[in-house]
């Protein structure tokens, strides 16, 4: 977990909580360059309360999914709609930001392509930037802009990487590689 670093890269006054423990942690979220990304995230599942008077289950991620997408913040017109709510609440909700643990990118957001900072880079950096591109070990790769920008082929991007997948799982059930078979 990354502790006491910007809610919001790069300079938000609003900090991850310095004191709180993995079993605290209720949201999993990873930030880009320029965001929280709101692409790939863990939350929880905790029992949804019936409506009845003197329950105590816990229904904290039901409480977080009604926040997000609650009609007044759908209906504010942030600039990035659901990413801008969702940078909203984290920071200015402390019930949210009590149970948020943000981790470093590449751990469960990394880019298929390169950052557009990840060049720019300097070694005195704070270690929680850091190039998102994907790298073997990471554990999800997202193709970010990919069918918005008309200079790119998302099917050979993905294919790319679906190839690495069945290698992968070919060598874990005990064949060899594909191709090398």
């Amino acid at each position: 977990m990354l502790k006491d670093v910007p809610v919001v890269p790069p300079d938000s006054v609003i900090h991850t909580f310095s004191h709180l423990k993995p079993s605290q942690v209720y949201l999993i979220l990873t930030q880009d360059e320029d965001n929280v990304a709101h692409t790939s995230f863990i939350l929880r599942n905790t029992e949804a309360i019936p409506v009845a008077i003197g329950r105590s289950k816990d229904s904290w991620s039901q409480y977080f999914l009604d926040a997000w997408f609650d009609p007044l913040y759908r209906a504010y017109a942030f600039q990035k709609a659901e990413n801008h709510a969702l940078e909203h609440i984290i920071q200015w909700h402390p019930t949210i930001l009590a149970k948020l643990a943000m981790l470093d990118q590449r751990l469960l957001n990394s880019y298929n392509h390169p950052s557009k900072e990840s060049e720019e880079l300097a070694t005195d950096v704070p270690s929680w930037q850091h190039d998102s591109h994907w790298q073997p070990g990471d554990l999800v790769v997202n193709f970010r802009g990919c069918v918005e920008a008309k200079d790119r082929d998302c099917e050979k991007e993905i294919k790319q990487h679906y190839r690495q997948w069945e290698d992968m799982v070919s060598r874990l059930d005990g064949h060899e590689a594909r191709g090398k078979q």
